[in-house]
């Protein structure tokens, strides 16, 4: 084991403050299709990234030499870069309040790990997905795949903070493609890997496992022979699964402080929201209350402490339809004078931290599913993703979904195929009639959400109950 806090005892530097993050990553991952293997594949991946401040600047250089003499390599090419590049900066920290002297520890609340699981269990396991997933000829191919990770995460600093985190991550993807003549439809298990979480073995438990793949098959064939989606302005109820995406895209990142700032516009995009907006703009109806919780048992962005070292608290961004805080890290607070989170997080120990998602969720209302369902004489029921596509300025949207119902009197009737809407963000939120209560609120998922130069997928998760919209434009695509 790498004694980071000797290592950082004997290092000889010049900076005015140095912190280690060190990171190992093993993760097992199976895919098969049609039940044959088609990925056998295991990583560990492991370095540090060392940090340094030099006169209110920071500098950056990451190592996989995990020898002292490599990490006294990488202290000094961190050094150098803070120093040129403190010569265009735009701002100057003090690096002690950025990087505070925090003691502390995580670990994710499972009781068995999933990599304990023989491999030929797991592989048995997924064939027998792909045989429940077939229900007739009519599902041409199926899919199973599993990824499991664990990541041991320590971080010391010159100024004593200590921390350690433990994570146990399982992300699952099943899924069936039904044909009949030149009509092809997928069914997935509430969109791609949306089941992530911080969990175990109990994730493959085949009891409830198998009937939720069968399932799957079943709607695959069914949405052959639906009707296509009309095209008209409705009310829509979105499933969890489908507001997840909703979330992610139409408040996550645009709440985000660095793009607001503009330092992601070449690549991740900009954002609608300005600095005088947080404790004014109204973002959406007073139904919608939207929190930072990273405290979320089992969500797969859970967490204690950010990558600076800042204890994560749940926190409200948006509270009865009001914008009060934006997903900035402390040194984007600093910078914007904006009220954020702890939200500073690295994909890896080859990536310096930068403003993330992690856990953002959509509080319960009191309207249990029959309840929105009969309040509605005319609507369509989407669930699971298929597809989306927003602006850089996260304004305007076109999200498609993989399954849906008709609403007709108050009840479900017929299913619709290839269902999509559109709209844009604010007109959206504030089109907000209904939030489920706690029966209908679900936990998904996502493994790969993209952002910065160099790139980082980094894992966020997303709690929400069904929720109602009124007069949003639907449409078959």
């Amino acid at each position: 084991m790498l004694d980071l806090k000797k290592i950082l005892e004997n290092l000889k530097t010049s900076a005015d403050w140095v912190g280690l993050r060190h990171v190992a990553e093993t993760s097992h991952l199976r895919f098969f299709r049609d039940a044959k293997p088609q990925v056998n594949h295991r990583r560990f991946n492991e370095g540090v990234m060392v940090e340094v401040s030099i006169n209110g600047h920071m500098g950056y250089c990451a190592t996989n030499q995990l020898t002292f003499e490599g990490i006294q390599a990488a202290v000094k090419v961190a050094e150098k870069q803070a120093k040129i590049a403190s010569k265009w900066a735009i701002f100057s920290f003090n690096p002690h309040i950025i990087r505070p002297p925090v003691v502390g520890n995580y670990q994710s609340p499972v009781e068995k790990s999933a990599l304990t699981i023989p491999p030929s269990e797991l592989n048995d396991l997924l064939i027998q997905i792909c045989h429940h997933l077939k229900v007739s000829d009519r599902v041409v191919v199926t899919t199973a795949m599993a990824e499991i990770s664990e990541v041991r995460y320590h971080f010391v600093s010159s100024n004593g903070a200590d921390i350690e985190q433990l994570f146990s991550f399982v992300a699952t993807d099943y899924a069936a493609t039904a044909q009949d003549g030149n009509i092809v439809q997928k069914r997935s298990d509430n969109g791609y890997l949306a089941r992530c979480y911080q969990a175990g073995r109990e994730v493959f438990e085949a009891s409830t496992l198998f009937p939720r793949v069968r399932q799957i098959g079943e709607e695959a064939v069914e949405l052959l022979f639906a009707q296509d989606c009309p095209h008209i302005t409705t009310t829509l109820v979105l499933a969890p699964d489908q507001m997840m995406l909703q979330i992610h895209e139409s408040v996550g990142h645009p709440l985000e402080i660095d793009r607001i700032l503009g330092d992601e516009r070449n690549y991740a995009g900009g954002s609608f929201v300005k600095p005088s907006d947080f404790g004014k703009l109204v973002y959406g109806s007073p139904l919608m209350n939207i929190t930072f919780a990273p405290t979320v048992e089992g969500e797969i962005a859970s967490y204690a402490f950010d990558d600076a070292g800042i204890k994560a608290e749940k926190q409200y961004l948006i509270k009865d339809g009001i914008l009060l805080r934006g997903l900035g890290s402390i040194e984007s607070q600093i910078r914007s004078k904006i009220p954020g989170v702890a939200n500073f997080r690295a994909c890896s120990w080859n990536r310096p931290p930068i403003d993330r998602m992690a856990n953002l969720n959509l509080e319960s209302g009191d309207s249990s599913f029959d309840d929105i369902i009969s309040s509605i004489e005319h609507g369509v029921y989407m669930k699971s993703n298929r597809s989306w596509s927003i602006d850089d300025y996260r304004h305007k949207f076109q999200f498609g979904c993989e399954y849906a119902k008709l609403i007709e009197n108050g009840k479900i009737t017929k299913t619709l195929r290839n269902p999509n809407y559109r709209g844009t963000t604010l007109q959206f939120w504030h089109s907000l009639i209904a939030v489920g209560d706690d029966s209908t609120r679900e936990i998904y998922g996502s493994p790969f959400c993209g952002k910065g130069e160099p790139n980082q997928a980094i894992r966020v998760g997303h709690a929400s109950p069904v929720c109602a919209f009124k007069e949003v434009e639907v449409f078959s695509g």
